[in-house]
């Protein structure tokens, strides 16, 4: 009997950083020295454990005919049709026991085989290095049978030295990855568990003399004018810049006059760093950062940041992305108004960081670190708080720093995320002061700031961030003197975030408060062909924690969500105010470092919605800062209708992020209000054959139900105050604030009852009486529907009058009804284009708008409330006209309420027969309580009188 001899995986529960690789240093994306792309299909086999296969397969010659292959970049659950294995999506628990730095025998393990011949132009001199952008989590490697190393940091490069192991041809680069190890225990960040080599791999040529590490030091002296330029360099050379007239060795400061980079104005300057054996392209941009009177200032002035939270993710490939897909990010930010970009939580692809170099965004460039499963047990044996992980947390923040340290746009450097505290931050915290005195550090678990230059927290209500703007928050009187951002807030998670406005407002108050970055970019769903697209539990996972890994700005797919829309709203760059009756208007430059050269001004003059004249408008060219009384135009004539400014600021000329007349800013400024909606009364309601006519109304007699309006058959009209709860109405369980969704439910409001009191006919109206409440409770809802009409027109005014004691608020308020499922077209004057809700409608424009019933709809990963337009007049659908009095939210959907609110995936909704069609006097707000705070007060719906009116006409 023989016995094979198990592979030593000790490596695998090392907390170690790996051994092998040579040190980190400056990534640059080109050079004149020659390289070779590995990227390409690459062969493969699954194992279930670490040591199920033995290392034959890296030797030269094995036959791995009868292997898979699977892409690199990439990740191996994602392919293969779920033949290797499935995603894991995990909040903040670990999905294998937490026992450090022990990992689960059952450890999926993937072998990679790439075969490769060096190109016939390859130099035959110098030396070679094999370069791994990023590997998640563990990952062997072999050159032509000989082990090379071992390495973890799966978002952090990792470089060995192979030059001596390469041949002409017939090379074969072998790669064990495992999926969870030691490194695991450092990677708890809230997203998708993906093991593979999902960043580039590449073959670098090493000539003698070549380029090592370097360090591009261009500061800013805004004082002067002048920027200081020092490259230091492992390997002596020379550093030109042409348009500067710069050629100096390195390690020497030359001072010249520049433009500054700022993220509203990037300016880079061209250069190249020389040496014996290799010249690498530099593009250098000239700024300072500090902090001076308690602010992050940088170039001199305080900064104010509109940011996101960015995690990579692209819904068929993962966080395997490429150039195309990283600036299709970073324009859709640009064009959005945002200015800054936390890497949550990992250091990004490092062409991503060009990108924001190039078009102009500031960067927290966070390192690879987050241990939040260690809440669960008190923190106790955090890695962070144990001496034996503090090679490997400070490996992790070396890789970060040397890699990313060339790039103006890094203005801040992240210890991690979600950490705890320990030892080991301080020791990140010190190195990299100690490296790079140029930037900020900043890690939102040091409460006290002791080891970080910047007061941050995450999901901290208006409340609290208004009295840290006051600083009446307490704490060291370190923390008191520092500057304070919201490192996350805004969870926008399904419908939201609501109540950004309000905090855009308290940034703009308080000068301690420097803005903030919404949690997140984009919704991590994963494509699938029955659920659209995937979240937490769809593959089955022991663990997993649902969709709150949808919680973006933009779905999974890029497009827009409305939560971007108003986003962009809410952060504009340059603010237009004033009431319109005066003939003038104020426009403020709300950049921190551009003027307004870049902007043109236009108005438009609406009435009813519609525009009748428009022009441009001289705008003086505003400072930073600036503000001028700008005067309109003498208003066209306009009778009878309600009128309004509309006064827009839009690209001058093509941007490299944006085209001429892209929109940057916009406001409205009522003139004349809006003309009262008719009475609709006079004529009799009539009683014949079972039925009741009232106009064009006709009516069930025992019900008094309307069943058309003329032609247009109406079904089901009642009072509805349920709506599907949105993610940030159900709230995240951790949190002790009401839950306004599970409060809603546990009442009963989505199964009201329907209670029939009085049908009464009068000589002017059809007066139905009801009581709407939930099964088991006293509480109700006295409802009283008047109809009326003028022979043309009925009229409804609904009164409600809560009985008992409402202890919670309303969803909605409004009313229902069903049309054929043929309404298709719908037309309103009102809020649009998009959906808005009472704390998310800053981005509502006032105006005529049409959709289709589909295009209403927003389509949420979980299905959800959505699609209101709000402030609506009238709107037309499905031939018929309503108006309101007063304004009104409008939805149209062809499922019922109750239908999107058992839907779990958007493949569960199947289009009905009817449309059902909801007006509605009030909407509760959105907030951001899927892990932040409710709505505000003012935008809480709570059950107190009310009376609302609908006057409904056939449209000719």
């Amino acid at each position: 009997m023989t016995f094979r001899t198990p592979p030593s995986i000790d490596y695998v529960e090392d907390v170690s950083p790996g051994s092998g690789a040579l040190p980190p240093r400056a990534w640059y994306a080109s050079s004149d020295a020659a390289s070779l792309s590995l990227n390409g299909n690459w062969r493969f086999r699954l194992s279930a454990t670490a040591d199920a296969e033995d290392e034959a397969f890296a030797e030269p010659g094995y036959d791995a005919g009868d292997w898979a292959e699977v892409s690199v970049p990439g990740h191996w659950v994602l392919q293969g049709d779920g033949s290797f294995g499935s995603p894991i999506y995990t909040n903040h628990l670990y999905p294998f026991p937490v026992d450090p730095p022990r990992v689960p025998t059952e450890n999926p393990t993937g072998d990679h085989l790439r075969a490769f011949d060096l190109p016939s132009d390859w130099p035959s001199d110098g030396g070679a290095v094999l370069r791994f952008d990023g590997v998640e989590s563990c990952a062997r490697v072999w050159l032509n049978g000989t082990d090379v190393g071992e390495f973890k940091g799966s978002r952090l490069p990792h470089e060995f030295a192979v030059g001596h192991l390469l041949k002409p041809g017939g090379n074969v680069l072998a790669v064990r990855v495992h999926q969870w190890s030691a490194g695991s225990y450092l990677e708890d960040q809230d997203q998708w568990w993906l093991p593979g080599i999902f960043r580039d791999v590449t073959l670098l040529h090493r000539p003698a003399g070549s380029v090592l590490d370097f360090f591009v030091q261009a500061s800013y002296d805004h004082t002067t004018g002048e920027g200081t330029l020092k490259v230091d360099s492992d390997v002596a050379g020379r550093v030109t810049v042409p348009a500067l007239d710069i050629d100096v060795a390195t390690g020497e400061s030359v001072t010249v006059p520049v433009e500054p980079w700022t993220a509203e104005t990037p300016k880079l300057y061209d250069g190249v760093l020389a040496t014996e054996g290799e010249r690498v392209p530099l593009r250098i941009g000239f700024r300072t950062v500090v902090l001076d009177d308690g602010l992050i200032k940088v170039n001199g002035r305080p900064v104010l940041f509109k940011g996101v939270n960015r995690h990579e993710w692209h819904p068929e490939k993962g966080r395997a992305l490429d150039l195309e897909t990283m600036r299709e990010d970073v324009l859709l930010m640009k064009r959005h108004n945002i200015n800054a970009v936390r890497t949550s939580h990992y250091p990004p692809h490092p062409a991503f960081l060009d990108l924001c170099d190039e078009y102009g965004l500031w960067v927290i460039d966070e390192c690879d670190l987050e241990t939040h499963g260690f809440v669960e047990q008190a923190w106790r044996d955090n890695p962070v708080d144990d001496d034996r992980w503090t090679p490997a947390l400070l490996d992790r923040a070396a890789r970060m720093v040397e890699r990313d340290k060339n790039h103006p746009s890094v203005v801040i450097w992240s210890l991690g995320n979600e950490a705890g505290t320990g030892r080991g931050l301080t020791a990140m915290a010190e190195w990299i002061h100690g490296r790079d005195s140029s930037r900020l550090v900043h890690y939102e678990g040091d409460t006290n700031c002791r080891d970080t230059d910047v007061y941050s927290r995450m999901y901290a209500s208006h409340a609290e961030v208004e009295r840290i703007g006051r600083e009446l928050d307490g704490g060291t009187h370190k923390r008191r003197e520092l500057p304070f951002i919201l490192c996350e807030y805004g969870h926008a998670m399904g419908n939201g975030p609501g109540g950004i406005a309000d905090y855009q407002r308290l940034f703009e108050s308080y000068d301690r408060l420097q803005g903030g970055f919404i949690w997140e970019w984009i919704d991590h769903g994963i494509k699938h062909p029955e659920l659209g697209y995937a979240y937490g539990g769809d593959f089955g996972e022991e663990l997993h924690d649902g969709n709150f890994v949808c919680d973006g700005l933009l779905f999974p797919d890029r497009e827009p969500s409305p939560g971007l829309g108003e986003y962009k709203k809410v952060i504009e760059p340059v603010r237009i105010e004033g009431d319109g009756d005066g003939g003038t208007v104020r426009v403020r430059n709300a950049h921190d470092f551009a003027d307004l050269s870049a902007l043109a001004f236009e108005w438009s003059f609406q009435v009813d919605g519609e525009t009748v004249e428009s022009g441009s408008l001289s705008v003086p060219v505003l400072a930073a800062g600036e503000s001028a009384e700008v005067k309109l135009p003498e208003p066209p004539e306009a009778r009878g209708g309600e009128t309004q400014w509309t006064v827009r600021a839009v690209l001058a000329a093509d941007t490299v992020w944006g085209p001429k007349g892209h929109q940057v800013a916009w406001a409205q400024f009522p003139v004349s209000g809006r003309v009262p909606v008719p009475a609709a009364a006079g004529a009799a309601p009539a009683l014949t054959d079972g039925r009741i006519t009232l106009g064009p109304g006709t009516f069930d007699a025992r019900t008094g139900a309307l069943t058309a309006v003329g032609g247009v058959d109406v079904t089901g009209l009642r009072l509805d105050v349920w709506r599907a709860t949105t993610d940030n109405d159900d709230g995240a369980e951790w949190q002790t604030d009401l839950r306004y969704g599970l409060m809603w439910r546990k009442l009963g409001l989505h199964r009201m009852r329907h209670r029939l009191d009085a049908v009464e006919l009068g000589d002017g109206a059809l007066t139905v009486r009801t009581r709407v409440a939930p099964a088991a409770w006293e509480v109700g809802l006295a409802t009283v529907y008047r109809w009326t009409s003028d022979g043309q027109r009925l009229r409804l005014t609904v009164s409600v009058g809560p009985e008992g004691d409402w202890t919670v608020p309303l969803p909605r308020l409004g009313i229902r009804f069903g049309l054929s499922g043929s309404a298709d077209r719908v037309t309103w004057f009102g809020g649009g284009p998009g959906e808005a809700y009472p704390d998310t409608r800053s981005a509502s424009q006032l105006g005529r708008w049409e959709s289709t019933v589909d295009g209403l709809q927003t389509p949420y990963v979980r299905p959800q409330e959505n699609g209101a337009r709000a402030d609506v007049r009238w709107a037309e659908i499905g031939g018929l006209r309503i108006e309101g009095d007063p304004e009104f939210f409008f939805s149209a959907r062809r499922w019922t309420n109750e239908q999107l609110d058992a839907a779990r995936h958007r493949t569960d909704l199947t289009p009905g027969d009817t449309v059902w069609v909801n007006l509605d006097h009030g909407q509760h707000g959105i907030g951001s309580q899927s892990c932040g705070p409710g709505p505000l007060p003012q935008y809480v719906l709570r059950a107190e009188p009310a009376e609302f009116s609908f006057v409904f006409s056939e449209v000719s």
